[in-house]
């Protein structure tokens, strides 16, 4: 078997495997390695320190894998055109809580790997007879210092949006990424333009809490989906009514791209929205014992954020619905066993509780 016999079967395994694309890219020093270290050097990053480690690795990511040669990128959708209305109405409903849409199903991380796994399996079987064996592979999705993005452009997948997110002009934006490392030299796939963003800047205007200091540049520390997951730490004052009642996540940039309108019309099963995060009111999540939590968000990307950052986010949502008793008495109820962290914003949700009843307005 050839090299580009093999590429051509690749491409039909991965797609009965669930991915909607496939790439490939010859491993070498990332361009991006300035853009990176200027994103750092600004502290956009806020508290995740990983992000400045392994910076040899992030620029180099041949070096994750000795021998490397290529990367196969993949692509897997997410959501459905179908599910796209759904979701612009749970965002505008405040006593729902609104949960990014990757995050309704299964872990896409265990998704990815799992698909990555068996890919390396088929490609290690039909390889046995190329020189340039024994196969090796390494799989990598969002767990390892590499820059998947760019990766994913330079192979042809998409091109890097002015939202940072990864964009398609025939499926959109809603997608997850990984990619298999090998030591095989495949033959790149160039793209055939880099950008078809032109003009538009629909997401940097729709943003909340504005967090794109500029096309193409991200300040975590004021984007929602850090503010609602990867901080651990009380959310700013000046963001909380930007959040309204997105308790995990943000998909505002990505529910007004033009480019969704071509959103996919079939997903892989593991991405349907679970059953205990379909129009849940904010006061049913907020009764959720730890243990609850614990075996609700089993196998999903919540886990992320912690009991403590569920309850944390759930109390800002109720601080920002419209004033209702009910919500009153929740709060109090669960205040007195909540940590200092989550008594700060149960206290916050409170006071702007009051406000509303009042007609005061903050």
């Amino acid at each position: 078997m050839s090299l580009r016999t093999l590429q051509d079967d690749i491409s039909h395994w991965a797609n009965d495997l669930g991915f909607s694309a496939v790439g490939y890219v010859t491993l070498g020093p990332s361009d991006h390695e300035q853009h990176l270290k200027h994103w750092l050097s600004q502290e956009y990053h806020g508290s995740m320190a990983y992000m400045a480690q392994n910076m040899n690795l992030r620029v180099e990511p041949s070096g994750l894998l000795p021998g490397a040669l290529t990367a196969i990128t993949v692509r897997m959708d997410y959501l459905t055109q179908a599910r796209m209305a759904p979701a612009q109405a749970a965002l505008i409903n405040p006593r729902q809580g609104y949960i990014a849409q990757y995050a309704l199903g299964r872990d896409y991380h265990k998704v990815i790997r799992q698909k990555l796994k068996k890919l390396a399996e088929k490609i290690n079987a039909a390889t046995t007879d190329l020189p340039n064996g024994p196969f090796i592979s390494r799989a990598c999705t969002d767990s390892a210092p590499i820059l998947e993005k760019r990766l994913a452009e330079q192979s042809g997948l998409g091109w890097i949006g002015k939202n940072t997110l990864l964009n398609d002009k025939q499926r959109g934006s809603w997608c997850v990424i990984g990619e298999l490392l090998t030591n095989l030299p495949f033959s790149e796939v160039k793209p055939e333009s880099d950008n078809h963003c032109g003009s538009c800047q629909r997401c940097l205007d729709i943003c909340p809490t504005k967090a794109f200091v500029g096309p193409y540049q991200l300040d975590a520390r004021r984007c929602i989906s850090y503010l609602t997951i990867e901080s651990k730490a009380a959310i700013p004052l000046e963001f909380r009514a930007a959040i309204g009642n997105r308790i995990f996540g943000c998909d505002d940039c990505q529910l007004v791209c033009p480019w969704n309108k071509f959103a996919a019309h079939q997903i892989d099963q593991d991405f349907s929205a679970r059953a205990q995060f379909k129009s849940r009111s904010l006061l049913e999540l907020l009764s959720w014992t730890e243990a609850e939590f614990l075996t609700n968000t089993e196998g999903s990307p919540i886990r992320r954020t912690g009991f403590e950052g569920w309850r944390r986010n759930i109390a800002v949502a109720l601080g920002n619905a419209p004033y209702d008793e009910n919500i009153v008495n929740a709060l109090e109820s669960v205040r007195s066993d909540a940590s200092d962290l989550v008594r700060e914003h149960i206290d916050w949700a409170l006071t702007r509780q009051m406000q509303k009843q009042t007609g005061f307005k903050s």
